[in-house]
């Protein structure tokens, strides 16, 4: 069973349709319940009565802590895929019910087999959402769970059988951080006796959301939506949870951004290679090192081996590092490999759209360096390219904020080093401080980008590691002839390309909400001009029109349905289509367009040239790729959105 846990200023629901043939009889009202804590709960496969007594045990003890005793159990299918088949589900969620009444509970219920419309307010205390796994021997709790284990050496949902889980991520469950804010003076202040201002919202946002540890979300975030109505991503029903599919529109986004970050890690001299997406459990450095990183891993047989897949490029550069002849001349060494994919079997409550996945690509750049100081020096290289290649994709400074992780030894040692770092980003940061190491980095920087649901992912991130060289073998030649273990540097410049995609949906969405045109960036929209001929007269016109722009290195497609004039400009809209033109007798005559500009949201005119000119300008030094699809719109079959 999985319980997602919010101690709530209000909830408010009204079922809708029933979901299944056997859903609960119950009227079609809106139900609201003020100061409740909603236990958003997911019975599996095998729970029993005895994991419904064990549920209600954990949250009772829970409740003290909030000083409540008011609860609502509320079915969420969404947080598992191994789902009881719904009478038994029904049943335990009934048995909650009773066993909570009986230990002087104030309970609520919601209908079973229901979809629901809801609004729910979650207090803003670190302890307002708490994630729980109940299973028949051993319940797992608290901010950040672990999931627990049924039966030794039993296959769990989770992939959590011995091997899978990395000692590092159980390690990270119980690692005691100390929360600062690190100021732009070099001022390091406990998080709870900093005063936030109205310019620290989002980073008063993120701090919460780092300090709970919470990561499922029980709600869809808007960018799930706006991915599928504009057919860019969608969930793939015949794969793991996790692992998305992706239409014409959304492969070309992403093979733009996987292209654009090549080039700009190319640009700052990383060498590019490919590694194996899968490895030896038994080979002793890859096991070694799976166990320093907080991970869970999927795993495949062959033959005799247990291999896992990767959840990063780490293995496979570090396997061939250790193979080459460097010296300190060479140093620092940049390999570079855009990895599709990696893979990381998140628990399944917290897999969430483009935001949180199992299968990713990440574009994943170390730099072998000489030392220390030579590691600080080139961190700073790669925090300013990081800074500009999330800027180029279409987000800016304003739209993340700054983390910093780090031991109290390295904090000690090089305060000049971090203080260096938050000035240049130019404003105050979380820090997060660990009495000992026990990841194999001592310091590491992460841009998180808060969401409409006020959830943080990691973009850009970058490592310091002082493990690996030592564990791989990895070794240089100093000027004295002396074999030495290099530091090496482990840096995402924009983390995964599917995050930015997220991220830049989700922003398109907080400028919707604020009354302004959600939008993607020009050189990202999959058609870059709408062409409406007037009639069937101008459809050789509009098509000798595209053809010109198709040349220069613009995508220009042509709505030829047989559909009014307004619908298909409406269409265009939906579609966010950044330049719309009409072609009619006046256009043909005259060679000028009227233009609707999405991005000023006003007509403008202007020639073919001048049009063709402008786009150039705003696209220059971005990759290009043709239009995914048939020019012709009529042409095109209808994808699901």
């Amino acid at each position: 069973m999985k319980i997602l846990q919010l101690h709530s200023d209000f909830l408010e629901y009204q079922p809708t349709r029933k979901e299944i043939q056997s859903a609960e009889e119950t009227e079609k009202k809106s139900v609201r319940l003020e100061d409740i804590v909603v236990l958003l709960t997911c019975v599996e496969k095998g729970d029993t009565e005895n994991t419904a007594r064990r549920a209600v045990e954990e949250v009772t003890k829970s409740l003290k802590n909030l000083g409540s005793n008011r609860i609502i159990i509320y079915p969420y299918a969404h947080l598992s895929t191994n789902l009881a088949p719904p009478r038994e589900a029904l049943n335990i969620m009934k048995k909650m019910e009773s066993n909570a009444r009986t230990a002087g509970l104030e309970v609520y219920r919601a209908p079973f087999g229901w979809t629901k419309a809801f609004n729910i307010k979650v207090k803003g205390h670190p302890l307002a959402e708490q994630s729980k796994v109940i299973t028949e021997t051993e319940d797992v709790t608290g901010k950040a769970a672990e999931t627990g284990k049924a039966e030794e050496g039993k296959k769990k949902e989770e992939g959590e059988e011995k091997g899978v889980t990395s000692q590092a991520l159980k390690a990270e469950e119980k690692l005691v951080s100390h929360w600062f804010i690190f100021q732009t003076d070099g001022q390091l202040t406990p998080v709870e006796k900093y005063r936030f201002t109205s310019s620290d919202t989002g980073l008063q946002k993120f701090k919460n959301y780092e300090i709970s540890k919470v990561r499922a979300s029980p709600q869809i975030p808007p960018h799930v939506t706006l991915m599928k109505r504009l057919n860019i991503a969608d969930y793939e029903p015949g794969s793991d949870s996790g692992n998305m599919r992706y239409y014409p529109k959304g492969r070309l986004i992403k093979s733009l951004l996987e292209q654009y970050v090549t080039q700009r890690v190319r640009e700052y001299g990383g060498v590019e290679v490919e590694t194996p997406i899968m490895y030896d459990f038994e080979h002793p450095a890859l096991a070694s090192y799976l166990n320093r990183f907080p991970a869970r891993q999927y795993v495949v047989k062959s033959e005799d081996k247990e291999l896992f897949l990767r959840f990063s490029a780490c293995f496979g550069q570090f396997l061939m590092a250790k193979d080459l002849q460097i010296s300190y001349r060479q140093l620092p060494f940049r390999i570079y490999e855009l990895t599709r994919y990696s893979f990381r079997r998140e628990k399944s409550g917290e897999v969430s759209g483009l935001r949180r996945l199992r299968a990713f690509t990440m574009p994943d750049c170390h730099a072998i360096c000489r030392n220390l100081d030579q590691a600080k020096e080139e961190a700073l290289k790669r925090f300013n390219l990081s800074l500009s290649v999330l800027e180029g994709v279409g987000l800016s400074k304003d739209d993340f904020e700054y983390a910093l992780r780090f031991t109290k030894q390295f904090y000690n040692e090089n305060k000049e080093f971090l203080e260096s770092l938050v000035q240049q980003f130019g404003r105050p940061a979380l820090a997060e401080m660990w009495d000992e190491r026990f990841f194999y980095f001592v310091f590491k920087w992460e841009f998180n980008f808060v969401d409409n649901l006020d959830k943080a992912s990691a973009l850009s991130t970058d490592q310091i590691d002082v493990e690996n060289a030592e564990r791989y073998g990895i070794t240089y030649i100093d000027e004295d002839d002396t074999r030495r273990y290099p530091i090496i540097l482990h840096n995402s410049p924009s983390g995964a390309i599917e995050r930015c995609i997220y991220a830049l949906l989700e922003k398109a969405h907080r400028v919707q909400t604020k009354g302004g045109t959600p939008t993607l960036p020009l050189w990202l929209s999959p058609a870059q001009v709408r062409l409406l001929p007037l009639n069937p007269t101008f459809e050789e016109h509009a098509e000798k029109l595209a053809d010109e722009l198709e040349k220069a290195g613009i995508r220009v497609d042509v709505d030829d349905r047989d559909e009014t004039v307004s619908k298909r400009i409406r269409t265009a809209e939906t579609e966010w289509i950044p330049y719309i033109a009409v072609i009619g007798e006046k256009e043909v005559s005259s060679g000028v367009l009227q233009i609707r500009d999405r991005e000023s949201g006003g007509m403008r005119n202007l020639t073919s040239q001048e049009l063709l000119e402008e786009i150039k300008r705003k696209t220059e030094g971005k990759p290009y790729l043709p239009l995914p699809l048939p020019r012709s719109i009529k042409k095109r079959p209808q994808f699901p959105g």
